[in-house]
């Protein structure tokens, strides 16, 4: 199947702009049926974070930025799907184009700027899907525009607590000016602080999701 995947649908796919064929392969997933997959081998077993990783392959945020599809990709045979990056608000992200694509290198140039459906919309996709089990994690970000970035990693925390299996606090993107101010000593310690602060609080209903950063090279 993978094979016939790279031998037919890669060719095809590199005739279209690289976020349309994005976009096509989150529609085909969609399409997929919902077949049990093959039971992972024990010795693949991780645990880490507190969470038991049926395999250490996952798919990172940034495929399925909207959480449409992290049961497909789940059903592929990853260890986990890491959804996102997710913003308090919608927001469109940066003009296109903005994804390049380097085939020599086998590489793309990634300027998206944090381009997601929101809050609300993501949420409400993972809640209908919450009974389905597997480790779906939740990147979350600041919007572009917004006055006060550290209230939006907060707000993430406390709306997605219920549902994440961990999150991921991304100040790495440098899409979204001055984000990654948020990586000096003082200010990092201050956003972790509160971020945390935020996670007790909702700790007693929501479960003890665990946090990782994401930091620039």
């Amino acid at each position: 199947m993978i094979r016939a995947f790279d031998a037919f649908s890669l060719p095809l796919l590199r005739w279209f702009d690289p976020e349309d064929s994005h976009r096509l392969a989150i529609q085909g997933l969609r399409l997929l049926p919902p077949v049990r997959p093959r039971p992972d081998d024990a010795k693949l077993a991780v645990r880490a974070f507190g969470l038991n990783f049926p395999n250490p392959i996952g798919m990172a945020a940034g495929f399925d930025k909207n959480a449409e599809v992290p049961d497909a990709l789940l059903r592929l045979g990853f260890g986990f799907v890491e959804i996102g990056t997710v913003t308090p608000k919608p927001q469109t992200g940066n003009p296109r184009p903005r994804l390049f694509r380097l085939e020599r290198d086998e590489a793309v140039i990634n300027r998206l700027g944090f381009n997601n459906d929101g809050a609300d919309a993501v949420l409400r996709r993972l809640a209908s899907r919450a009974h389905h089990g597997g480790i779906v994690g939740v990147n979350v970000g600041a919007n572009r525009d917004s006055p006060d970035r550290v209230a939006d990693y907060v707000k993430l925390i406390e709306t997605f607590a219920p549902l994440a299996s961990y999150f991921t606090v991304n100040v790495s993107s440098p899409n979204t000016p001055g984000l990654r101010n948020l990586q000096h000593a003082a200010a990092l310690d201050d956003l972790l602080a509160k971020v945390i602060d935020a996670r007790e609080r909702v700790r007693k209903h929501a479960g003890d999701s665990p946090v990782l950063l994401k930091v620039a090279p």
